[in-house]
């Protein structure tokens, strides 16, 4: 192996070790201007029972200062973010500030990395203010050392020594952390689906017991895990179920693209789903994804909604992963003066549906799958639906 590096060891060294430092400070610097931001953009009290309107966020404990929520987006995009990690990010920065001064200053000398400070930042939010104090002067010293362990162990005994009736509401709701969660924005492209969850024990041991006495009956060709899988698929009712599948298939290819996940799987998988026992096969008609419906109500019809959830699979704001199926169907030129057809719907999640509404943030749509999107202070976000943001 050869190079053409003409630095010295030492000079490699060197130059890493001031890229490091720099990293280091543009990281500091970049959460001191969440601050910075949060202090220019005070939140307001507002009245909450009109839910459509801008609200100040409580985006850190109490006593911190509040944020004007429709300030997050931009600050959020400035600094490659979502609205929602933005909203978490300026919330740690400001917890830091201002509830956890101590730990504040060792961060801003870079005797604390800044991934760190914010993860305990996270877990003193909802400490009252003399907890959260309590931790700063335990954990400002050596949390460069601590364990995520010490860290937690740390705030749940500084909960339970300043507010211990919230200490035991948290231990029965932690108890009550059951779910059982589909992850299909992690859907893969040979069509598996990831699934996660927390279970009572007693719950636990019954869905084992049902799985392996299902699996047991079925091809014993199969591994015992794929068996135990098609089994979980067989819980929803009886041995019929129900396959909906919206096909999408282009004139020179031969895959099918599966409804609003934009994951494509061969036909012999769309065949295998159908051939299962005990599987219901319903054929539902083509939409265009193409063709511009129109109605001349202000709601769109229920094919106009199905047409716009498979164009745009996910709210067309820059950077939101909200899937469009929870989400509005908006008049990007406003009803009446623009009209109720599919070049004039677009999916927004709620959130970024009231900044449309009730701020200076704009959009307008540019191409079939196109939008450009303009800040409050002029910034233009080119949004695809791949995705891409310029």
């Amino acid at each position: 192996m050869t190079t053409t590096s003409t630095l010295t060891r030492e000079q490699v060294l060197k130059a890493a070790r001031n890229r490091h430092e720099a990293a280091v400070k543009a990281e500091i610097d970049k959460l001191q201007l969440a601050v910075e931001w949060a202090e220019l953009n005070p939140g307001d009290v507002v009245d909450e029972t009109r839910s459509w309107e801008e609200r100040d966020l409580e985006v850190a404990g109490d006593g911190a200062p509040t944020v004007a929520e429709f300030s997050i987006a931009e600050f959020s995009l400035a600094v490659g973010m979502s609205t929602d990690a933005g909203r978490v990010y300026i919330g740690d920065a400001v917890e830091l500030c201002h509830r956890l001064p101590r730990l504040w200053a060792r961060m801003m000398d870079a005797e604390v990395p800044v991934w760190k400070a914010r993860k305990l930042a996270q877990q003193t939010k909802s400490l009252p203010v003399d907890a959260a104090a309590f931790v700063d002067r335990a954990l400002a010293p050596v949390l460069q050392s601590c364990s995520f362990a010490q860290i937690e162990r740390t705030v749940e005994a500084a909960r339970a020594e300043f507010d211990p009736v919230v200490a035991e509401e948290r231990r029965v709701a932690a108890a009550e952390k059951r779910h059982l969660t589909l992850y299909w924005n992690h859907l893969t492209c040979d069509g598996q689906v990831p699934v996660a969850g927390l279970l009572d024990i007693a719950d636990a041991v019954a869905l084992d017991e049902t799985l392996t006495a299902k699996a047991a009956t079925l091809d014993p060709a199969l591994p015992i895990d794929v068996r135990r899988s098609i089994a979980a698929g067989m819980l929803g009712g009886g041995n019929e179920r129900e396959v909906v599948i919206y096909a999408h298939v282009q004139a020179d290819q031969t895959m099918v693209e599966v409804e609003n996940t934009r994951t494509v799987v061969t036909p012999e998988q769309i065949q295998e789903w159908c051939e299962a026992a005990g599987t219901k096969v319903t054929v539902k008609p083509v939409i265009d994804l193409n063709e511009n419906l129109t109605t001349d109500s202000y709601a769109p019809t229920e094919r106009q909604q199905e047409q716009a959830v498979l164009t745009f699979p996910q709210c067309v704001f820059p950077d939101c992963t909200r899937r469009s199926r929870c989400a509005d169907l908006d008049h990007i030129e406003e009803w009446p003066w623009g009209n109720t057809d599919s070049w004039n719907l677009a999916p927004l999640c709620r959130g970024h549906h009231r900044y449309k509404t009730f701020t200076a943030w704009t959009y307008e749509r540019i191409g079939p799958r196109t939008f450009a999107w303009t800040s409050p202070t002029g910034q233009i976000y080119v949004v695809t639906t791949d995705r891409h943001i310029r």
